[in-house]
């Protein structure tokens, strides 16, 4: 495209001088001139022609100056807009006015026509800079604006009410929250009945950051909750799962996953642990354990892997709490990790608490711990509290 300049300038004699020197890059189409005879006519060109890149301006003119002109100009807030001011070569208090207020650069009359040119690729030079520039900032806008819309849509997956429509839903107290370190995360949770008496639930991390992983995730959860629905086991379920997410994996991603079947009935839980991190058991009487289990490999590495089921017995009053790594991994700025005994012992001082407690006073001691620290995974709870 050609570089559009704007002349202004009331002594005629300038469009000729202009329009000849530059003759053969006005007609390669790399130059486009517009003249004007005074800042008035100046404005009214720039509003009919807004990507004009380069004001070529005398100071000294009648109506309005080049120097009114330029505190025009100023006012547009077109950093991709130069002004080159033209006076007399002993005029230089206007010249330094004209610098000292934004000009990009300045030339004496008579204009050494060489010059101008080389100040002319100069200003060119920094114009495409600018507009480079420009260019990628409204395209992070953009992506910008898609992650926001991006994270709506991943946190409208995410069960936000805890309250079950089931008969004996008076009998748990269920609470989660995902606290993403990006705009978009690679963790969740979930839970979601199974039959009349039978919650399936969910808690899992995926590999890697950002957009991937968050597609990646809404996959995992969309099959997880379409396979356990069908009232599968959990190693029929993790299994199906598995071998379904390694026909369709990509750049080696995969899914560490603990999925239970909780029975609101008698407080049984059927489990099966991908890879995940063992969860705790919060007691009635305020005690504290991991949960025994075996690591089966996680989902989305290899297909054709066999899953072991296991139980647990929740009595009145247990807590299963369940979490990512993002809770025990969380650094502060010295690089220490919350660790797996402090949780333990936070969650020693919780007795009777319920499951939403439970989760904001890990997630408080958390931000506690990292003291400002950035954030550098998802934090993730889900636990399941038997009343």
């Amino acid at each position: 495209m050609a570089v559009k300049i704007l002349s202004v300038d009331d002594e005629t004699d300038l469009e000729l001088l202009l329009t000849q020197y530059f003759r053969r890059k006005i007609r390669k189409g790399e130059y486009e001139f517009f003249f004007a005879h005074n800042g008035l006519e100046a404005l009214q060109i720039l509003l009919k022609n807004p990507d004009i890149a380069i004001i070529l301006s005398d100071i000294n003119m009648p109506e309005m100056d080049g120097l009114t002109l330029l505190a025009k100009v100023n006012e547009m807030r077109n950093p991709s807009l130069k002004c080159i001011m033209v006076s007399a070569y002993g005029d230089m208090d206007n010249i330094r006015h004209a610098m000292n207020n934004g000009a990009f650069d300045f030339a004496t009359k008579p204009i050494d026509l060489d010059d101008l040119q080389i100040t002319i690729d100069k200003a060119v030079e920094q114009i495409e800079y600018i507009r480079s520039a420009q260019k990628e900032h409204a395209t992070l806008v953009d992506i910008q604006s898609d992650l926001s819309v991006a994270r709506e849509i991943q946190q409208g997956i995410l069960p936000r009410n805890f309250d079950l429509k089931m008969a004996d839903a008076g009998k748990v107290d269920i609470y989660a929250s995902m606290l993403a370190a990006k705009d978009v995360g690679g963790d969740f949770y979930d839970f979601f009945p199974i039959d009349d008496h039978r919650i399936g639930f969910t808690i899992a991390d995926v590999s890697g950051k950002g957009v991937p992983a968050s597609i990646f995730m809404a996959v995992s959860h969309t099959l997880i909750k379409a396979i356990g629905t069908r009232a599968q086991s959990p190693d029929e379920c993790m299994k199906t799962v598995n071998d379904m997410l390694c026909d369709e994996s990509v750049n080696s991603m995969f899914v560490t996953v603990f999925y239970g079947i909780y029975d609101l009935q008698t407080g049984l839980v059927e489990f099966t642990n991908a890879g995940h991190n063992p969860p705790f058991i919060l007691h009635a009487d305020g005690s504290v354990e991991m949960l025994k289990c075996s690591c089966n490999l996680v989902l989305g590495a290899m297909g054709g892997m066999p899953y072991n089921k296991e139980t647990l017995q929740l009595n009145d009053g247990d807590a299963l709490v369940m979490y990512t790594d993002g809770v025990t991994e969380a650094e502060d700025k010295d690089h220490g990790q919350f660790g797996e005994d402090r949780l333990a012992a936070v969650l020693a001082e919780l007795k009777g608490a319920s499951s939403k407690q439970i989760v904001d006073t890990i997630n408080a001691k958390v931000i506690e711990f990292v003291d400002g620290a950035p954030q550098s995974d998802d934090i993730t709870q889900l636990v399941i509290r038997r009343k």
